[in-house]
């Protein structure tokens, strides 16, 4: 293990405009969990910090299309989130809010100490400005091209196709979000960190720095940052929701989202220490302390370059150790999105699988996009557990407990003399926490959890080989020491398995009435001889004549209609996103009003229907249109039963040129439209007292 004592993991503040989603979780907060409870088992000591980050322009847009105060969607979305990160078991040391008391002070005092030391440099500058609005217009409150890719829908501060951070004055035919209207430039007067000052330093730092051990796409983009030339980045911005600008003349002015949000991390601590009574200045400011964020790939500049600029500027803060940003998770094949309901929420996960947490953690583990952008699907989820965490794992554990139970009264046997086989594979036990270690330092929790499974294979591995089941029969005392043996594998992956799956952990520690976890947040440290690294060593893990307790299962089967429930809810937000971003078809060329009038348009009635022979998609229909009974031939097969429309009103041309369809003249047209799921609807004249033969004028 790395011979920092004292860690400050910090994961990226969600922004309070929607809740958590399985992107976020994959990209961000089950890896630091993963770390932290990790860290907790080495005896390290942990503080873990989060927090809504609440002054983001999302959420004013929120805010004015559902007619609400910014702080109405704040308290809303930090309930939500709060709550299913709890219930999902992250265990931050501390989750925060931006909007807090703690977080005002502290943001406002980092800014003054800056601006007073001289820091910032002041410019007055033309910005985009909504005259309709009458306000300046903040980088997410614009719409335009990208300079650089071209992509027609970037935002102001970042185009989220190519990755590319600018200025909302770059963007080509820029639009108000808020209006639409086409803005103005307007002279407005703003403080600037200045980047382009800390260039060589940065350089120095990450380039030719100890930074190589850093994630090649976070260095890569870091890199590529630095090498194009940095500018001066703006810290405050026109806006009334915010932390104020804590100097005179800066009436209507807040801090800057990016200046403001990595601070959180701070005051966050600072809550923690409060609270805890403990001194928070060592976890941001000993040198001996080691810092890592925890982010999504969008946020590698603020965390590589404008927040350790901040932090460099004040003077007294300690730098981040590592930066281990992930890529994105799509689902199903098509990118997560908030605006469109294109995701699986944790909140809903909680309800639709209660107390199945590990398996979606295992899922999006195993499935983590830390190298390239990774895809969910409900299948390779249900596979996940249903072919790993059922039959390898969960059978491993219930094979071992059932048969102690059932030969030993749940009392681990005593062994004999050891074959080569045992030797052989408590040495390969005895490997598998250095493995564990090693990948998780390095920040590789996928590699990290398929060694965790590799202990369970182990496991059923070595039962299958010894067949205790059929040697009870023949050689008891055998038996025994397979038993004992197997029970090590078990009482290890209770253990090793700990900062993957805390809840299954925790259950087979009761299982096998174990000691319990120390990685829960605020949990006591164990010392330095723990669990983790007992299983290296020659000890016993679970020594002869210890109880455990009786079988239960660790992981259930997931079966199929839960798995299409959760197809049919996305299939159906398909659905509507098609309907709501469906075009409206072309207007046809220009018909006079003689035309129009020449058309005879009727209420009628289906008296009879039926399929016609050999054809797919017509029905033929009798229709009372007042005037006659007459037959109409219409292409709706596929979207209605005969039966079902005997007796439904509908709109009909009746004087449109009698024509033949597959032998059978055709003397009228029904009127269809679709409605907002893409079904064909009749256009429905079905009021009480509308007669057959009423004209439609």
């Amino acid at each position: 293990m790395e011979s920092s004592k004292r860690y400050t993991i910090t994961a990226a503040l969600p922004y309070t405009n929607g809740p958590i989603h399985i992107g976020h979780l994959a990209g961000v907060y089950v890896p630091a969990d993963i770390y932290s409870r990790f860290l907790r088992m080495q005896g390290k000591d942990v503080a873990f910090v989060c927090g809504s980050d609440e002054h983001g322009v999302p959420i004013t847009i929120k805010a004015k299309k559902e007619g609400v105060s910014p702080q109405d969607v704040v308290d809303k979305y930090n309930k939500i989130i709060k709550d299913s990160f709890q219930d999902f078991g992250i265990s931050f040391d501390n989750y925060s809010r931006t909007s807090g008391e703690m977080h005002h002070k502290t943001a406002s005092e980092f800014f003054r100490k800056l601006y007073e030391a001289g820091k910032f440099t002041e410019e007055t500058t033309k910005q985009l400005y909504d005259e309709k609005a009458q306000q300046f217009l903040a980088d997410r409150f614009v719409v335009g091209t990208c300079p650089k890719c071209g992509y027609e829908e970037s935002y102001g501060d970042q185009c989220e196709k190519c990755g590319t951070s600018h200025n909302a004055t770059d963007l080509i035919n820029p639009k108000s979000a808020i209006t639409g209207e086409t803005p103005i430039l307007k002279e407005t007067r703003h403080w600037f960190l200045p980047l382009d000052q800390y260039e060589s330093w940065l350089k120095e730092w990450i380039l030719q720095g100890h930074k190589k051990d850093w994630k090649p796409n976070v260095y890569g983009q870091v890199k590529s940052w630095i090498d194009d030339g940095l500018r001066p980045r703006a810290v405050t911005r026109d806006l009334d929701w915010g932390i104020p600008v804590p100097v005179e003349g800066a009436e209507g002015k807040v801090l800057y989202v990016w200046f403001d949000a990595p601070i959180g991390y701070i005051s966050s601590t600072k809550e923690w220490a409060e609270r805890t009574g403990k001194d928070w200045e060592p976890y941001w400011k000993d040198k001996d302390t080691k810092l890592v964020h925890f982010i999504g790939k969008d946020n590698i500049v603020f965390h590589c370059i404008i927040f350790p600029a901040m932090l460099k500027a004040e003077g007294s803060y300690i730098l981040p150790e590592n930066v281990p940003a992930n890529e994105f998770l799509n689902l199903e094949g098509n990118k997560l999105s908030t605006s469109k309901n294109w995701a699986v929420w944790l909140h809903e996960y909680l309800e639709d699988f209660p107390d199945q947490q590990d398996v979606l953690r295992y899922a999006l583990t195993a499935n983590a996009p830390e190298t390239k952008d990774n895809d969910f699907t409900w299948k390779d989820f249900q596979a996940r557990n249903n072919n790993e965490l059922v039959a390898i794992f969960g059978n491993f554990i219930n094979r071992v407990v059932v048969l102690t139970n059932k030969y030993y009264n749940g009392i681990v046997p005593a062994p004999g003399e050891y074959s080569e086989v045992d030797e052989q594979t408590l040495a390969e036990l005895r490997a598998y926490p250095a493995v564990i270690e090693s990948s998780i330092e390095r920040y590789r929790f996928r590699e990290a959890q398929a060694e965790l499974m590799n202990v369970a294979r182990l496991g059923n591995k070595y039962l299958a080989d010894e067949e205790p089941w059929k040697l009870i029969k023949t050689d008891e005392e055998r038996v025994k020491t397979i038993m004992y043996v197997a029970l090590q594998i078990a009482s290890s992956l209770a253990t090793l398995s700990e900062p993957f799956l805390p809840f299954s952990a925790e259950k087979l520690k009761r299982m096998l009435n174990h000691g319990q976890s120390t990685s829960e947040a605020g949990g006591e440290n164990e010392s330095e001889e723990s669990s983790w690294h007992k299983i290296a060593g020659q000890d016993e893990l679970l020594p002869a004549g210890h109880q455990i307790g009786k079988a239960e299962l660790l992981f259930s089967k997931i079966e199929d209609e839960q798995i299409q429930k959760q197809l049919d809810k996305l299939e159906a937000t398909k659905a509507a996103n098609e309907a709501e971003n469906k075009q409206a078809e072309p207007q046809k060329e220009i018909a006079t009003f003689e035309d129009f009038t020449k058309m005879d348009l009727r209420v009628g009635t289906i008296v009879e229907a039926e399929k016609m022979p050999k054809a797919n998609k017509l029905l033929v229909l009798k229709v009372d249109t007042g005037i006659d009974v007459r037959t109409i031939v219409s292409g709706i097969a596929q979207s209605f039963k005969p039966e079902d429309i005997v007796g439904k009103k509908v709109t009909v041309l009746v004087n449109l040129a009698p024509r033949k369809l597959r032998g059978v003249e055709s003397e009228g047209m029904i009127l269809m439209t679709e409605n907002a799921e893409g079904k064909l609807v009749f256009v429905n004249p079905d009021e009480d007292g509308v007669k057959p033969g009423t004209v439609i004028s």
